[in-house]
């Protein structure tokens, strides 16, 4: 089994930046990856962003790419989400998920191709 752990969610003003981490323990894989997701109240889990746990690829949601990065840190075992330039549409549940689809170029990046997550951090941003 695999366990993740989000933490670095708080409440910031539009603008802000805040970043996620998410810790990966238990049984481990050399090829996965390992992304965010978010869901706000009365709507559906989106996509966020995702990164091959190789790092040889990423791949961002069109509405926060040129403002979050996401990067893994294998030797932690720990992938993060820097969010900068928020926006109160960005208010949602962040989740931390890890996918075993192999490869490297493709990053997946619906949720059915994710087996573990995280139970969630809780991200604010006030206007």
């Amino acid at each position: 089994q695999v366990q993740l752990v989000e933490s670095g969610g708080g409440l910031v003003q539009a603008g802000g930046s805040l970043r996620l981490s998410c810790s990966a323990s238990g049984r481990t894989f050399s090829d996965c990856a390992m992304g965010w997701f978010r869901q706000a109240p009365g709507k559906e889990r989106e996509f966020v962003a995702a990164v091959r746990c190789s790092r040889a690829s990423t791949y961002y949601a069109g509405s926060v790419k040129g403002r979050f990065t996401i990067s893994r840190d294998n030797a932690k075992n720990t992938v993060y989400l820097q969010m900068n330039g928020l926006k109160p549409e960005d208010t949602a549940v962040y989740y931390c998920s890890l996918s075993r689809v192999p490869g490297e170029i493709y990053v997946p990046r619906n949720g059915y191709e994710y087996d573990y997550w995280g139970q969630g951090t809780q991200v604010t941003v006030s206007s």
